[in-house]
């Protein structure tokens, strides 16, 4: 006679014949996924349609209300502009000069460890150690730059409070604190190009040069897709280096998206308005990515 309780050994069976196995062993992460990322995205989306506020406790329903509100507001656009400027302003020197150290690298400087150390340190710095030491730097009277200036018998510049210069500073920055990160997948790349295809080069006769347009760089394309792709919703997601910098000033000139999202909610109260411009701007960075993806594979036939 068999026993009425099952064994332990019986149920775990049972659930594998249910579950297949490689759900089995997904199942961790997507529970984490489930309540840290889905259940979060799903009460932003409810929160957007509603008039909840940081001073209220009983939010009432209001529909695309918000969402209607925010595409006619001209500060969102504004503060749009200003990420997409910082993305543009930033992604290309953040490519090229990342490419241009690794070249310096891979060509076999001494001390390699040196250059290679220095180049990715920065990268591991804490936004808020960044943001104070070149806050110090851009200083007017006592920083470095502006003291390089006075030597050179230049004017001297007010790197974050002029309007024209604030968004450039930051690119400035930014360039040096995260480019050790692309510098540092470009050099992988550089390692895994085939030696053969450089001496094939150098018995047709191609000089240096040639090698680097003809061999090097083709050889680098994809990995300079993957670079820029990346490169582009870092940037778009700006914010940490901005609002201890600048705080979004002068005259909210260099404010970015984010950053907008970040007082309307915070301290604006307002968190209702606050989740649909955030997801405003998810679906135009879910757009970008979708451009981005489909060039890519386009390139790639």
């Amino acid at each position: 006679m068999s026993s009425p309780h099952a064994s332990p050994r019986t149920g775990a069976l049972s659930v594998r014949r249910l579950l297949p196995p490689g759900l089995l062993f997904a199942l961790p992460f997507l529970t984490l996924f489930a309540v840290f990322m889905l259940w979060p995205l799903g009460q932003g989306l409810w929160m957007s349609l509603t008039d909840q506020s940081l001073s209220a406790h009983d939010p009432s329903y209001v529909g695309l209300d918000n969402f209607t509100e925010a595409l006619k507001d001209a500060e969102m656009w504004r503060a749009l502009g200003h990420t997409v400027w910082f993305t543009v302003l930033s992604t290309v020197p953040l490519v090229a000069v990342a490419l241009g150290m690794a070249l310096l690298v891979h060509t076999g400087l001494p001390g390699q460890w040196v250059w290679r150390l220095a180049f990715f340190a920065p990268y591991l710095l804490p936004v808020g150690v960044v943001s104070l030491l070149w806050i110090w730097l851009y200083q007017p009277d006592l920083g470095l730059y502006n003291h390089l200036l006075d030597l050179l018998g230049l004017d001297q510049v007010a790197w974050l409070s002029d309007e024209s210069v604030a968004m450039w500073a930051i690119v400035l920055t930014t360039l040096w604190w995260t480019v050790g990160f692309n510098f540092l997948l470009y050099l992988a790349a550089l390692q895994s190009i085939p030696d053969h295809l450089y001496e094939a080069a150098a018995i047709d006769g191609a000089g240096a040069w040639r090698r680097l347009w003809s061999v090097t760089l083709p050889q680098l394309s994809r990995i300079t897709m993957v670079i820029t792709v990346l490169q582009i919703l870092a940037s778009l997601k700006v914010f940490d280096q901005v609002y201890l910098l600048t705080k979004g000033g002068p005259n909210n000139s260099t404010r970015p998206v984010i950053e907008y999202v970040y007082d309307i909610g915070f301290t604006g109260y307002r968190l209702g308005y606050a989740s649909a411009i955030s997801y405003i701007f998810f679906a135009l960075v879910i757009l970008a990515s979708a451009a981005q993806y489909t060039a890519l594979r386009r390139r790639e036939k």
